[in-house]
């Protein structure tokens, strides 16, 4: 039994995309229209068995797909999509140079291609010159619709990419102008650190019960799965609060002795950053980082610092998750008591910048700092300083005149 739907008679094209034809169905013509921009046919039934008014109908029908704009095709040249693609394969090339994070790219793609979300679920083939601000607004609240339980960090990352393309865009000479993209308020959580001695009494010093409980756990070769805690442990944590290196396989996982040269006057370690977070930097570290590393030398240039002997970076950077969480929970330190945050390897490094804050007694250049720790100075002021004790020597330092005498 034939089909209803197999042709009674030859397709007739009347021009690209454009055809009518007739099904064993029907006795009436029925017109087919290619749709580039959406990949798909509309198909829509003349009314007529004549051929000549069919043909006239579906001339009729294409132009008023023209006018509301179904037809008027972008050029690819000008759509969001095209430089949605520039901007990832540019930031990826720079990646690859150093020039910033290595892995940028890669966020920035998921943001642009999420399945419920992404910024080209909404903008693909639209008309970069035809974007304004309402229309950021209209995207941010689908966005919510989609999902209510995106954080206002995650809807400003979002934002930030939808701004990224656009800015390209005007980078291109296509668009004069970046629409505005207003950032959803959010609230600024202080970062969980180890507290520290003159922040807390001797005694309650968890930065030192850290280290003390570190050493204890490599004398008494404590197994952390496959692996035995050994001093290394100790040299790492040391090595991360007198360096402010993130914990990650860009940074301090990914140093070898190649990137380090020893220096004094002052007495420190001059290291080189070749891919981290916020690209390549050279940093300068506190004295305590030398001792460290002359304990953990290698045969070879190429040799990493810790774990040498594990090539995939990333095992090594779990062995030493693990490793740190069985010592946290020895100390019984796996929470912060204060912010109520869980403390992981990162918190060594926020303990470092918040170390430099308040040891160096208000003196420290925060500039410096940010520029050692591979942050802004509006990072560290948000997430740092801003919920630090204010110290009588920070005090002194905000009252002194330098050199003059002013009363």
């Amino acid at each position: 039994m034939q089909s209803r739907h197999v042709l009674q008679s030859k397709i007739i094209n009347l021009r690209r995309g454009l055809a009518i034809y007739r099904v064993r169905a029907s006795s009436y013509y029925r017109i087919r229209v290619w749709i580039p921009s959406l990949k798909k046919r509309i198909v829509k039934t003349t009314k007529t068995a004549d051929p000549a008014e069919a043909i006239s109908i579906a001339e009729e029908y294409l132009n008023t797909l023209g006018t509301r704009g179904v037809l008027n095709e972008v050029p690819q040249s000008r759509t969001f999509e095209t430089f949605a693609d520039k901007l990832i394969l540019n930031e990826k090339a720079r990646g690859e140079r150093a020039e910033i994070s290595r892995r940028l790219w890669t966020v920035t793609k998921f943001y642009l291609n999420h399945k419920r979300w992404g910024v080209l679920r909404r903008f693909p083939k639209t008309d970069v010159r035809t974007i304004q601000t309402k229309h950021y607004h209209q995207y941010l609240d689908w966005v919510q619709e989609q999902d209510s339980s995106l954080t206002p960090a995650t809807l400003n990352h979002i934002a930030s990419v939808f701004a990224k393309v656009m800015k390209f865009a005007r980078q291109e000479g296509v668009i004069d102008f970046v629409p505005a993209t207003p950032r959803v308020k959010r609230l600024d959580n202080p970062r969980a650190f180890f507290r520290f001695h003159p922040l807390v009494d001797k005694k309650h010093d968890e930065y030192k019960t850290l280290l003390t409980a570190a050493k204890k756990m490599a004398d008494e070769k404590i197994r952390v799965r496959d692996t035995i805690i050994s001093d290394e442990l100790y040299d790492f944590i040391l090595f991360m609060t007198h360096s402010f290196l993130r914990p990650t396989e860009s940074e301090i996982y990914a140093l070898t002795h190649r990137d380090i040269v020893v220096a004094d006057d002052p007495k420190r370690l001059i290291v080189t950053v070749r891919r981290g977070k916020t690209g390549h930097r050279v940093i300068n570290t506190m004295p305590g980082a030398v001792s460290v590393y002359s304990r953990n030398k290698g045969t070879m240039i190429d040799d990493y610092i810790f774990l040498s002997t594990y090539k995939n970076r990333s095992t090594a950077k779990r062995i030493v998750q693990r490793q740190f969480n069985a010592l946290l929970d020895r100390c019984q330190l796996k929470k912060d008591r204060y912010s109520k945050s869980v403390h992981t390897v990162y918190s060594l490094r926020h303990t470092a910048i918040c170390m430099r804050i308040i040891l160096s007694q208000g003196k420290v250049n925060i500039f410096n700092l940010a520029k050692n720790a591979g942050t802004s100075v509006d990072q560290i002021e948000r997430f740092y300083a801003r919920h630090l004790p204010l110290s009588k020597e920070m005090a002194i330092n905000l009252q002194t005149f330098g050199d003059s005498d002013v009363s």
